[in-house]
């Protein structure tokens, strides 16, 4: 006869994996007493193109324009204070450049000669001013209130400041330096004159000027303008004038008295 088979013992369970590794591995930790977090798996291209570095932002234009063009116009600044100064004749490109806290050389990366800065004074302080003519009134509103609007701003932003003083010294410069006499009368006189002329047609054609032919001389206009230039310079001092005031008395003269209720 056979023996009997004995029973078969319990049988040892096999040692499981856990997250702590293979027998005698010690869990990988992060911080002190910190288990890491298990990494999943990435699932299909959308979880490969968020595992991708995300593209940095577009760094900022460089400022090297804006430092442009500060220094430019620290030199127009310091160009103005000269020219108001010394006057055209006597002021000097060292003199600027001293003012502007530049070398010579920079002033020539901008202006070619001392016209050409005095040209960009009159292009940057007065054209813009002027251009303001070439708008039609408000609707509704009446070409003498468009007049009257623009003399005002006029007296306050050129008559009344250091522009007015561009003005004079081109009354004063002119006949020796016919070439600034010349750039101002492009750019700025005759765009105003036509300005002028163009109101002064429309006010006739709705009946507010009866003379018609003040549209041949549109200086007639504009003539209290420039007397409050001359007129702050030589003899404010002795006789102050109202020039807003005297501008309507010179509207009155043309309009017609504004009617009272």
């Amino acid at each position: 006869m056979s023996s009997p088979r004995t029973a078969p013992g319990p049988s040892k369970a096999a040692p499981s994996k856990s997250a702590s590794g293979r027998r005698g591995e010690k869990p990988a930790i992060g911080r002190q007493g910190e288990k890491a977090a298990p990494v999943k798996a990435s699932k299909g291209p959308k979880a490969a193109k968020s595992a991708l570095p995300k593209a940095r932002p577009p760094k900022p234009p460089s400022n090297r324009a804006e430092r442009t063009a500060e220094r430019r116009e620290a030199i127009i600044e310091a160009a103005l204070d000269e020219f108001i100064s010394r006057g055209f004749t006597a002021t000097r490109i060292d003199d600027v450049a001293r003012r502007a806290g530049v070398a010579k050389g920079t002033i020539y990366l901008h202006f070619k000669d001392k016209e050409s800065m005095f040209e960009e004074l009159i292009r940057t302080a007065l054209v813009p001013l002027i251009g303001r003519l070439h708008a039609p009134p408000p609707i509704g509103g009446s070409v003498r209130d468009a007049v009257e609007a623009f003399a005002r701003t006029f007296i306050q932003e050129v008559a009344a400041t250091r522009r007015g003083d561009i003005v004079r010294l081109i009354v004063a410069e002119g006949p020796r330096f016919p070439s600034i006499a010349d750039f101002y009368y492009r750019e700025v006189v005759s765009r105003g004159l036509a300005g002028m002329r163009a109101l002064i047609e429309l006010a006739v054609s709705r009946g507010e000027i009866q003379q018609k032919n003040l549209a041949r001389f549109p200086q007639i206009l504009v003539a209290p303008a420039i007397i409050a230039v001359i007129w702050q310079s030589l003899f404010s001092r002795h006789a102050p004038l109202d020039a807003i005031e005297m501008f309507r008395v010179h509207l009155d003269l043309i309009f017609g008295e504004r009617r009272t209720t």
